[in-house]
């Protein structure tokens, strides 16, 4: 209202300018020119005073222009991060319809038991891969290897030359009394070879290819073995399909989840972090952040650092000459990279937690140190870890030993109320399997391709926007027992054939939504649809070459069943098959 008074004296002045520059005119001209200026000047004077400005004409164009109308009328959003979550429609720290499902996985009646199938003379070794839970898988796929094979196990060699120089022996991380005496009936197990003729038993030393499937065994290894009778097995990681019959599945459930139990004194550890994590709150929530500095070197992803963090992280890459040039862009646009510890808070903080909630981080040392956590301790101040909640003192029996560490945080994150994965790599991968096992407890993966773009344009909406966009993506990705979960995921991750369902379940119509037979009928073999291609399965590819040759796969499988179903006519997929091994080293 004052700019428009103002407006309007500065029209009177100049009007005023006009007439008295008229008047003088008049008097210093010819009459009859000096009357037709003035009466033009007058006119105009008066048009001036009656008109709207130019500047109040062009601002309301403007206002009729829908972008620039927000720019004028309202301030630009702000992303403000509200201390609570949004209130959600079901209970953050579990799921409803949990207890309609529980873990089954005792073998059928047809279950052929070790002391009636297992054939003297054949013994297999196996030499596992990677760090603690990538050693694991291997361990539950060996003893189903061994019942394929009617053949006796001697106790898994645990991998002692990888990145993590760990010297612990099978014994120092598992119980292997328990280990031996709970398969009893399903496989035989010793502890070393036995002696032949007074001398020790020579293993002949071979590699099977990547998800071999049960007639892939039987094609490759039995043979061998029933000629060497001792058989050892290296880089043995993922060496088995996963898609198996039902009484198969069964038994890497009962070797996963009940026979591999850590030892008295892990156990004690880490059930005290826990107590001492439920001491703190009713809840909590437990984080894998997988964000150190070999991992995003290994990945190939870059996080805005600038030349500093593409020198740093280049000079860890050398370490692994074969690895390729990577594009970040394209890496972190397919959700290939880990989240940043505070994308990590924001997407917890807009799923609904607040910042009272307890965050038991598990993790080696975080790139960038304490600047990188910041953001993710201020949205969670109450941040926790192992080193944190115990002294030194306590620590000491396992600092030195990365398997017997990670085994401690495996064991919090197995026990916490909500776990979160940054990655889906074996830690993850296992714990989420063990969690569907044992109760649905809630597993969140983050969807990064798509939490990616909101991340990238939060400052662009307002924090009730992204929110709502972070729940929208993440549904399907947070443990929800009937979620289906897209994609082809591993065994260990979602064991469909060792879940079953109560009679409320079947009551009440809700079907546990997996590909094995109904819960029941144990004799029903799963539906493989490679069953036809002998030793090549589509399983053997590995999950990042599945991404993009689903379409390549089929028209080869087409291929393979016009030649015969013969392996040797496939060889580049066999190669294939051995070269994520890079891959899974850094995914514990």
């Amino acid at each position: 209202m004052m700019k428009k008074k103002n407006h309007n004296r500065d029209k009177a002045n100049i009007v005023g300018l006009l007439i008295a520059t008229l008047l003088r005119r008049r008097r210093l001209h010819h009459p009859l020119l000096s009357a037709v200026s003035g009466c033009l000047l007058l006119l105009y004077a008066i048009f001036s005073l009656i008109a709207p400005s130019p500047a109040h004409h062009h601002h309301r164009i403007l206002y009729n222009d829908e972008v620039q109308s927000k720019l004028n009328s309202h301030p630009e959003p702000v992303f403000r991060v509200p201390v609570s979550g949004p209130s959600s429609v079901h209970d953050l720290w579990s799921w409803r319809i949990s207890k309609l499902y529980y873990g089954c996985s005792n073998a059928s009646d047809s279950f052929a038991e070790a002391d009636v199938k297992t054939h003297s003379g054949r013994y297999l070794l196996i030499a596992t891969s990677g760090g603690l839970n990538q050693q694991r898988t291997g361990i539950t796929d060996a003893v189903v290897a061994a019942y394929i094979l009617n053949a006796t196990l001697v106790v898994p060699k645990l991998d002692q030359k990888s990145f993590w120089k760990d010297t612990s022996n099978f014994a120092e991380i598992f119980d292997v009394d328990w280990f031996i005496s709970f398969l009893l009936k399903d496989v035989k197990i010793i502890k070393q070879l036995p002696m032949k003729g007074g001398k020790a038993l020579i293993p002949y030393t071979m590699r099977v290819p990547r998800k071999c499937s049960q007639k892939c065994y039987q094609n490759r290894v039995l043979p061998v073995l029933v000629k060497k009778h001792a058989v050892q097995l290296t880089k043995f990681d993922y060496r088995l399909s996963n898609r198996l019959e039902t009484d198969l599945q069964k038994l890497r459930c009962r070797v996963n989840y009940h026979s591999l139990k850590f030892t008295d004194s892990i156990l004690h550890m880490g059930n005290a972090l826990v107590e001492r994590m439920r001491a703190k709150s009713k809840h909590f929530i437990a984080l894998h952040l997988r964000f150190e500095p070999d991992m995003l070197a290994f990945s190939g992803c870059y996080y805005g650092g600038g030349e500093r963090e593409r020198r740093e992280l280049g000079t860890i890459r050398k370490r692994w000459k074969t690895l390729h040039v990577s594009n970040p862009d394209k890496v972190r646009r397919h959700g290939r990279c880990p989240l940043t510890p505070e994308e990590v808070g924001l997407m917890l903080r807009a799923l609904g937690f607040g910042s009272e909630v307890h965050l038991y981080v598990a993790s080696g040392e975080v790139y960038g140190g304490e600047e990188t956590l910041a953001p993710l301790k201020a949205l969670f101040p109450n941040f926790h870890s192992k080193e944190t909640i115990t002294s030194k003192e306590e620590l000491s029996p396992f600092s030195s030993f990365s398997s017997r560490m990670a085994a401690l945080d495996f064991i919090v994150c197995d026990e916490s109320d909500v776990f979160v994965t940054n990655n889906n790599g074996n830690m993850a991968k296992i714990l989420a399997g063990r969690r569907r096992y044992f109760g649905h407890k809630p597993t969140i993966r983050p969807n990064a391709k798509k939490l990616y773009r909101l991340f990238m344009n939060r400052n662009n909406m307002t924090w009730e926007e992204f929110a709502s966009r972070v729940r929208t993506n993440q549904i399907g990705f947070m443990g929800d027992p009937n979620e289906v979960r897209p994609g082809r995921g591993e065994f260990h991750e979602n064991p469909s054939s060792c879940i079953c369902e109560t009679s409320k379940a079947k009551a009440a119509g809700v079907p546990y939504r997996h590909n094995q037979a109904p819960d029941g009928d144990e004799n029903v073999k799963l539906d493989n649809t490679n069953r036809d291609l002998g030793d090549i399965t589509e399983e053997q590819l590995t999950d990042d070459e599945q991404d993009w040759s689903d379409v390549v796969f089929l028209n080869n499988r087409a291929q393979i069943q016009g030649k015969g179903n013969k392996a040797d006519s496939l060889p580049s997929l066999l190669t294939k098959s051995d070269q994520p091994e890079l891959e899974e080293l850094f995914s514990d």
